[in-house]
């Protein structure tokens, strides 16, 4: 399946909002951290509250590339549609097509990607660059980890492999499948309960599943490489993570014990070498002033308080992060955005999908695309003539939906132009509904159904705007492709005359387009229309020399000012209409 340069170009742009979004909540959530560790000091050793801080940063990230609910954001939706293409804004009008037989020569605006689409794409490769090397980075440190340990005398004791290496490294722990636990030569040269001291430390963080949550905070750093406040939370993590263990192997000790762990410290840092990341370390701060605050909150237990209320204030602080991250996140308004959307174009002659981008197979109402069909019925039975004929005179109990231009007699042509609702209902009510319904069997159009709403019996003049008549873009090709191969069951005046009144517009790369809009609003459960969304269609055939390409699109997306079907017109004849001779 093809993908359109507009979906790239929207899929990379989101993701470089989200990234932003991904720093800003960094940001937000290392303060609310400061704030707590000022005020709550306990909060450096909870190991949970700083994987959480994490967590937060990478739920921002999600929640921009996850469908939103409008209601609940506070900021509006930015306007992106014309980011992938340079040249004319997405509002600007297409020229309108002339009412005669002529061709009319449109100049479509230049395709290209503009800065911003470069820019993503850009973010994306260096995005992508940066991901490898660290995901390199920490491999190599695993090499070197079961490098040093292949090079070790490996022993068993306490539940896990003991090896000692010659290296001056600090004691270190390793491996989440299978842990081992590296422990440096120079370490004989300790004393005995010192060396028990370490030992035991290191076991702790096994009791304790620290190399699991070391390893979460490690993978989310990775992921999310380029923010700098991921490295810092994992710090803080690995701090946490230290400060835990000394607790817990100092509970009840005496000052004794307490001063000779401490040196143990002081002295292991003097000797080792820099920590490796995948590993968790007996000083794995590898610094004196992150060494010194261990020893003084190892002197002074009382000095680090643990309380679950420190737990509840970061907490606290990391939801309100998470929730202004969600309401003051910006969005894309784009087509791909829309709840619904399909591009598909078919090579008329061998039936090959030429693309087929998002929901084809989704039906829906057809609206105003169906005059094609009513035209088709309309001079197959002799109803319509030629393009000025018949001329119905417009009546005051015909339907206008407060359209100004369909209060005037109208004729095909003109019909066509306006998508003038009353004037196909008099094409089908002079049809009659027997006939009109076998036309529809024989097109094969959608599902069908030409019963109407419910109980009203108004098939004959409703089923194709917002009632019982739906179709899919697959659907739609399908029968553009069977007009153009004329496999109907109508007459050839039919065919031609129908071609006519769509007003064909060539395009200055030499294609020319017969195509037909709708709009309609999806039907909400009680029966109301929805005041909120719209359904867009762009249907018909493009020639050029001997060649010919039907096609369908299609979305549903949020009201707008303009109507859904000629924004949906516009973007295919700037995006899509342009680069056929590509296909």
């Amino acid at each position: 399946m093809a993908i359109s340069p507009t979906l790239i170009d929207l899929l990379a742009l989101r993701f470089v909002l989200a990234s932003g979004v991904c720093v800003a909540a960094g940001a937000a959530v290392w303060a609310v951290m400061t704030l707590c560790r000022r005020w709550l000091p306990g909060v450096a050793a909870q190991r949970s509250v700083w994987l959480a801080g994490q967590c937060t940063i990478a739920a921002a990230f999600v929640l921009v590339l996850l469908p939103q609910n409008e209601r609940l954001r506070l900021l509006p939706p930015i306007d992106v549609e014309s980011l992938s293409a340079t040249g004319a804004p997405a509002g600007a009008s297409v020229a309108a097509p002339a009412p005669d037989n002529a061709a009319n020569v449109v100049s479509e605006p230049p395709v290209g990607r503009s800065w911003p689409a470069w820019g993503a794409q850009a973010w994306l490769l260096v995005y992508a660059l940066g991901l490898g090397y660290t995901a390199i980075q920490l491999l190599q440190a695993g090499r070197a980890l079961r490098g040093l340990a292949a090079a070790g005398d490996a022993r068993h004791g306490d539940g896990v492999q003991l090896i000692e290496v010659a290296a001056p490294i600090s004691p270190m722990l390793f491996g989440l499948l299978k842990p081992r636990l590296l422990l440096p030569r120079h370490l004989r040269d300790f004393d005995a309960s010192q060396r028990q001291l370490i030992l035991e430390h290191e076991l702790t963080h096994l009791r304790r599943r620290d190399l699991h949550w070391a390893g979460a905070g490690l993978l989310l750093q990775t992921v999310f490489w380029f923010n700098p406040f991921m490295r810092l939370l994992r710090k803080r993590l690995s701090w946490a993570q230290e400060l835990g263990c000394d607790s817990d192997v100092l509970q009840g000790r005496p000052p004794a014990q307490r001063r000779a762990y401490a040196a143990a410290l002081v002295a292991q840092l003097r000797l080792q070498q820099q920590a490796l990341p995948t590993a968790l370390a007996f000083s794995a701060a590898n610094n004196a002033g992150a060494v010194a605050g261990r020893i003084a909150l190892i002197r002074d237990p009382a000095a680090a308080p643990r309380s679950r209320w420190t737990r509840i204030a970061a907490a606290a602080g990391l939801s309100a992060v998470l929730a202004a991250s969600f309401a003051f996140q910006p969005t894309l308004a784009t087509p791909s955005a829309s709840e619904l959307s399909c591009t598909a174009l078919v090579d008329a002659a061998s039936g090959r999908r030429l693309r087929y981008d998002g929901q084809c197979d989704e039906r829906a109402t057809p609206a105003s695309t169906f005059n094609i069909a009513v035209a088709l019925m309309g001079y197959d039975s002799g109803i319509l003539h030629d393009e000025h004929a018949p001329v119905i005179p417009y009546k005051s109990s015909y339907t206008t939906w407060n359209h100004e231009e369909w209060r005037t007699d109208t004729d095909p042509s003109t019909w066509i132009i306006n998508s003038t609702l009353w004037y196909a209902q008099q094409v089908a009510t002079r049809m009659g509904e027997e006939r009109f319904q076998r036309y529809v069997e024989g097109f094969g159009y959608g599902n069908r159904d030409v019963s109407g709403d419910a109980g009203k019996h108004n098939g004959l003049t409703q089923s194709w705007v917002e009632s019982s008549l739906q179709i899919s873009a697959a659907e739609q090709v399908e029968f553009m492709r069977r007009i153009v191969n004329r496999q109907l069951p109508v007459s050839g005046k039919a065919y031609e005359m129908t071609a006519r009144i769509l007003h064909p517009q060539t395009l200055s790369n030499g294609w020319t387009i017969y195509g037909k809009t709708g709009t309609a609003s999806p039907v909400l459960a009680d029966g109301r229309d929805d005041g909120t969304r719209q359904y867009g269609w762009y249907v018909g055939w493009a020639t050029k020399g001997g060649r010919t390409i039907v096609f369908a699109r299609m979305m549903l997306d949020h009201r707008q000012e303009t109507y859904a079907g000629l924004r949906v017109k516009q973007a295919f004849l700037r995006d899509v209409a342009s680069q056929l001779d590509k296909l």
